[in-house]
């Protein structure tokens, strides 16, 4: 029997990193996501992922900074709102997922590392899954190319995007 597990946007966090002048980390969160797993059983095997980040709530702690990442010169939320991910048979076992990752309008394939951390329920008895989640992608794939040469050698930004997500699933009835 088909289970389906939301996402709970209340218990979860979705960021990303970027090294900055070649010398430290630059943090920014998804704030506004939705996602879904569709699995046969407890275990997670075989399980169907849906995941949707509305790009114009990135957030890095930095205006000036969001508003360049959401312009042209990145991912040009006017014209491509929301990046997606999807995999089709995902196994929590593994410790991978392999999807296709939309960013946009490119489709690549993607393999991210995945613990599963088990099922618990809540004090209101909702029975709750979790999973920490990380990855690397190069930014260039997806047409995210704007960068500046520093003067010293190397590049303002990195390509290399490090992916992190501390993510809740919420059972459905």
């Amino acid at each position: 029997m088909a289970t389906k597990w939301n996402l709970d946007n209340a218990h979860s966090e979705v960021q990303f990193k970027v090294k900055h002048l070649m010398i430290t980390n630059v943090t920014g969160t998804l704030k506004t996501v939705e996602g879904a797993v569709d699995t046969e059983d407890e275990n997670f095997a075989k399980a169907k992922v849906y995941f949707k980040a509305d790009l114009s709530s990135i957030d890095t702690g930095n205006d000036q900074r969001d508003g360049h990442l959401k312009s042209p010169d990145f991912f040009d939320v006017e014209k491509f709102p929301e990046l997606t991910f999807e995999a089709d048979n995902f196994n929590a076992s593994s410790g991978k997922v392999k999807g296709v990752l939309i960013i946009k309008g490119v489709s690549k394939p993607v393999e991210l590392d995945v613990e599963y951390m088990g099922t618990n329920k809540d004090p209101w008895g909702n029975q709750k899954a979790g999973f920490s989640i990380s990855g690397k992608i190069n930014r260039t794939d997806w047409g995210l190319t704007w960068n500046a040469n520093l003067e010293t050698g190397g590049v303002l930004v990195s390509e290399d995007v490090k992916l992190i997500a501390e993510v809740q699933f919420l059972k459905q009835a």
